[in-house]
């Protein structure tokens, strides 16, 4: 297509992980799958795991599967999802979800790109850093001031409480948005300190969006998953929605069902913006999603991905510092090491770096720099205090994972 063929339309980078796979397609990626380790895609593996419930295999089409489902999503399913949030967090309290706090979306990002369409004039406050698809997303729609947050090596990239309010009265924040546990750091929040941040929203009137795909995989803790839900007071007045699916947690990435919990009054309002962004998740996935939501096959699968990856995380940490990676902070949830690479030898020692030279190992990695995330560019350009990082996945298989590991240490040595 000409230049003249394309007035109108502005360019959309490829950004964070849909860069870096661009590249290792180039690199000959696709055609010798088998022969690759990705340490860089951020999805785990789907197969069996050890006392986990049986994969799905087929899904049974009935004739009313070809119609459209309700953009806000299958009451059944709504109702699946309430009663999961109720039986693992709510058990003693009075105030219950239902279908009227829940909204079914394809995907994750769709379910966010629901959300932000919804969201009025104000300031939007998201952390850095984070995750690398909300860069384009906190800039597409125009309608709010996204506001960095910053997070510190020094300090595990803990943000207090208290932290939290003074940023939410001192710059008006009317939203927060972020991923707990953390893509890419691993941080968590949970116990009395998640309780005293729904807390600061409720008091001061800020909505807090909690990206919770990964709060299956969490470590050093005696707790299995993790939720604002846990401490939402009146479920439907608290300023808190969550969002997650069954991408990571419960590892069916290809499905693309997720969901949005929150206020009654929110999920009219995301479901409004899907009726004329996306038309509603398909049906006959959102029907294969039910069974999976029983809180005692979502519990078995829960425990099962603590066993399988808690090893995984010790493999990778153990084998990064031998390699002479630096781990700011060990993951306390998700299946990312955020390594510092400043201390490898040349030509290693940025996450560019690191990432180019990897590709011709087989070996798919992302450079720290993408989860600075800058919507629309509005920052300086100035080097980014993640120039030196790379995120290192143990999603994949564990026979992936180790041999990802031996091709950087004979590329490293």
């Amino acid at each position: 297509m000409t230049a003249s063929r394309l007035h109108g339309f502005r360019s959309v980078p490829r950004t964070g992980v849909i860069y870096v796979m661009h590249e290792a397609a180039r690199h000959g990626f696709l055609l010798e799958r088998e022969r690759w380790s990705n340490l860089g895609q951020g999805a785990p593996e789907t197969g069996d795991l050890p006392g986990a419930p049986a994969r799905l295999g087929s899904i049974e089409l009935l004739l009313d599967d070809h119609e459209y489902a309700p953009v806000v999503g299958l009451s059944e399913l709504r109702d699946a999802v309430a009663a999961l949030y109720n039986h693992r967090y709510r058990r003693s309290k009075k105030s219950q979800y239902t279908r009227d706090n829940v909204a079914i979306c394809a995907g994750g990002r769709l379910a966010l790109t629901r959300l932000v369409s919804a969201i009025s004039r104000s300031n939007f406050g998201h952390f850095l850093p984070d995750y690398t698809a909300y860069e384009e997303l906190l800039d597409a729609f125009g309608r709010f001031v996204p506001i960095p947050l910053l997070t510190d090596a020094a300090t595990g990239y803990a943000f207090s409480p208290e932290e939290l309010e003074r940023e939410v009265l001192g710059r008006g924040l009317s939203t927060v948005l972020l991923s707990n546990p953390c893509n890419p750091t691993g941080r968590l929040i949970e116990g009395d300190d998640l309780g005293a941040w729904v807390e600061i929203g409720r008091r001061h009137d800020c909505t807090l969006v909690f990206d919770e795909f990964y709060s299956h995989y969490v470590y050093g803790t005696d707790r299995t998953t993790v939720s604002a839900a846990e401490h939402v007071d009146d479920v439907d007045a608290d300023p808190v929605v969550i969002i997650d699916g069954l991408t990571k947690n419960w590892r069916y990435p290809g499905l693309r069902v997720s969901w949005t919990i929150a206020p009654p009054e929110i999920v009219e309002r995301v479901a409004s913006a899907g009726s004329f962004l996306d038309g509603g998740c398909a049906r006959p996935t959102q029907m294969a999603a039910i069974p999976m939501i029983d809180p005692e096959v979502a519990d078995q699968e829960a425990a099962a991905i603590r066993e399988a990856f808690t090893a995984k995380r010790s493999l990778m940490l153990e084998r990064l510092r031998d390699l002479g990676v630096r781990v700011d902070c060990e993951p306390r949830g998700g299946f990312y090491c955020w390594g510092d690479v400043s201390e490898l030898p040349e030509p290693f020692a940025t996450g560019r770096k690191l990432f180019e030279r990897a590709l011709e190992a087989k070996v798919i990695v992302v450079p720290g720099v993408f989860f600075d995330i800058n919507p629309g560019k509005r920052r300086p350009d100035r080097s980014s205090r993640f120039g030196n990082h790379v995120r290192f996945s143990f999603g994949p298989p564990r026979e992936e994972l180790e041999r990802g590991l031996d091709a950087l240490a004979e590329l490293i040595r």
